[in-house]
């Protein structure tokens, strides 16, 4: 089992809605059994968040069902429980670089780097626009997902 965790700032917005997207594009594609996911956040001030009422907006729009339920920050025993790290944009990547103990740090990696196809290094962060910026977040980790799924397939 190949386990990989979904990482942005506040795991509210971007890195619930790809661990959604993520879950069912698995399912899709007959990898459930084979990859589990999760998601944290870098900056989480407090666990226990609920997920933004427009990140859930969008997921349902697209028929994604919103799966997870509460926002995490991501703890030490995370880079040691997951085979791979993807980060949203390079500021939580860098976060990610400066907490990981060097035996891990190969695991880090930015989500975008599974689709180069959309021009795109980052996803992101649409807490502070409108409804356009959370599909936008959608598609990319579509793409991006699907890219992972392929090369894990």
């Amino acid at each position: 089992m190949t386990r990989i965790l979904l990482v942005c700032m506040a795991n509210v917005c971007r890195s619930p809605m790809a661990y959604s997207v993520a879950r069912q594009l698995a399912r899709e594609a007959g990898l459930a059994g084979l990859l589990k996911f999760d998601s944290a956040g870098t900056h989480s001030p407090t666990t226990g968040r609920r997920m933004d009422a427009r990140a859930n907006a969008a997921l349902m729009s697209r028929g994604y069902a919103p799966e997870k339920t509460r926002s995490k920050r991501i703890g030490e025993q995370d880079f040691e429980r997951f085979d791979l790290i993807l980060a949203m944009d390079s500021g939580n990547l860098e976060a990610l670089q400066r907490q990981c103990p060097p035996s891990h740090q190969h695991k880090l990696r930015l989500l975008l780097s599974y689709a180069p196809e959309t021009g795109a290094t980052e996803v992101p962060d649409p807490y502070y626009g409108d409804t356009a910026g959370f599909m936008r977040v959608l598609d990319l980790c579509e793409a991006a997902l699907r890219g992972l799924m392929a090369k894990l397939a």
